[in-house]
């Protein structure tokens, strides 16, 4: 539980996270009846020993982030996990703002940076779901502005950029594993990248078109199918998901995601009444101390709206708002008797759409392949994990979630760091959520 000095705000703060704690149980209780245990979970409260886990061993996990917090290695940290259902773990320890003394809540606000991802998968296949695509299409079917990219071969002796024609158009499904030979300007060093930023692609006062039309502009990085490397590909589907819509970004998302799965506190902004929520981003400096950081040069502010929604790192929300949609997935696309997604469209998207013959290591993920905008464990010996079939993704601010359905789990973890020395909360919390189960129902 939390360890805080005293606060002159602590009522207010124990009556809000009482409040939490009591919506998220009254949404356990609404689910529909006549729907079955598992897909009508409204992730209602329950007894870690009531779904196979220990609380004893349990306690390890929440020890141990409250251990990384007075280490001075994290400011603030919330977990949550439900199995079967049921949330038998909510924790939130340290601060939200350290110099203000002002403790870590149930209900703050993080940066979810690329955990914006999997929500805009989500909608992408709403949208397959309804016919507006295949995922074998050209993306150029829907972004005529792609129809002539060509690919980068090299320079010329005059320093010019050569380029080859790709051996085939990108497809959405490429697009969708990020193998369709874009990048980001962030991750790797190429001359692609250098044009990248030049062109600053996801400029914060741009819009969606604007980065459609820079990139149409660039060669792709590599050919198509070739490798899997990490890139701006769950932007464009967002604008994708504008064109197949035609709905703005936001709106789709508000209307068709969050309203429906009671996601109250994702959007790309934080307005003025929920200001104070907003966890601060902090960084380690070279005194070894915390100190507050903005994370990404010239980015966007998420205290104002602003025009350029990016879906794949634009996004702020709540734990659990994630939870929520973690479950949704967990269940095969139903919470709370609302279905987004049909069962099989979920397993689509956590089965391995790689290319043939494409090395499965992702990331230097060893035992790792890609699905639609997850990684997917393929071989958790490998993977140093448990379960075969969970599928994850992280933040760039260090958030972390994995949905493992043969354990049936979803499991949300929030921080906001940047840079070197950030512990690994996301494999220390796995080992100690794990070690607690009594009841595992894997082979």
């Amino acid at each position: 539980m939390n360890n805080h000095s005293t606060n002159p705000l602590s009522s207010v703060h124990a009556l809000r996270a009482c409040l939490v704690l009591c919506l998220a149980f009254v949404a356990g209780c609404a689910a529909q009846p006549g729907s079955s245990s598992r897909s009508s979970s409204g992730l209602a409260f329950a007894s870690p020993e009531s779904v196979g886990i220990d609380s004893a061993r349990l306690e390890r996990l929440t020890q141990t982030m409250q251990g990384f917090v007075d280490e001075g290695r994290l400011a603030g940290v919330v977990t949550a996990a439900a199995r079967d259902g049921k949330i038998f773990h909510f924790e939130a320890v340290g601060n939200r703002d350290i110099a203000a003394n002002d403790p870590m809540e149930h209900d703050d606000l993080f940066r979810i940076y690329s955990m914006s991802k999997p929500i805009t998968g989500v909608a992408m296949m709403m949208l397959y779901e309804e016919g507006k695509f295949k995922l074998s299409d050209p993306v150029a079917k829907y972004i005529p502005e792609f129809k002539d990219l060509q690919v980068y071969a090299g320079m010329d002796d005059d320093g010019n950029v050569l380029t080859e024609a790709p051996d085939h158009p990108m497809t959405i499904r490429e697009l969708m594993s990020h193998t369709g030979g874009l990048t980001y300007g962030l991750f790797s060093q190429s001359k692609v990248d250098d044009l990248y930023n030049e062109a600053v692609v996801l400029d914060p006062n741009s819009n969606l078109q604007d980065m459609i039309d820079k990139l149409a502009k660039i060669p792709l990085r590599q050919q198509p199918g070739s490798l899997w490397h990490y890139s701006v590909s769950v932007d464009v589907q967002g604008y994708l998901v504008e064109k197949l819509s035609g709905q703005r970004f936001s709106d789709f998302l508000e209307q068709r995601i969050f309203e429906p799965l009671g996601m109250v506190d994702t959007d790309f902004f934080v307005p003025p009444a929920k200001a104070d929520r907003l966890a601060e981003v902090y960084a380690l400096g070279p005194d070894g101390k915390l100190s507050p950081n903005r994370g990404f040069a010239g980015g966007a502010s998420y205290l104002e709206e602003h025009e350029f929604e990016g879906g794949g790192g634009g996004l702020v929300g709540s734990t659990m708002d994630y939870l929520r949609f973690s479950q949704m997935l967990l269940n095969g696309g139903e919470l709370d008797g609302v279905r987004i997604l049909a069962p099989l469209t979920v397993e689509l998207m956590h089965r391995n759409q790689l290319p043939r013959g494409m090395k499965d290591s992702i990331l230097g993920a060893n035992g790792t392949t890609f699905g639609l905008d997850f990684a997917i464990i393929e071989d958790p010996v490998e993977a140093e994990s448990y379960s075969k079939g969970e599928y994850y993704w992280g933040g760039a601010a260090g958030t972390w979630f994995w949905v493992d359905p043969v354990e049936d789990i979803v499991f949300v973890g929030m921080i906001q760091q940047f840079g070197n020395g950030i512990p690994d909360v996301r494999g220390t919390s796995r080992r100690l959520l794990y070690q607690a189960i009594t009841h595992p129902t894997g082979d």
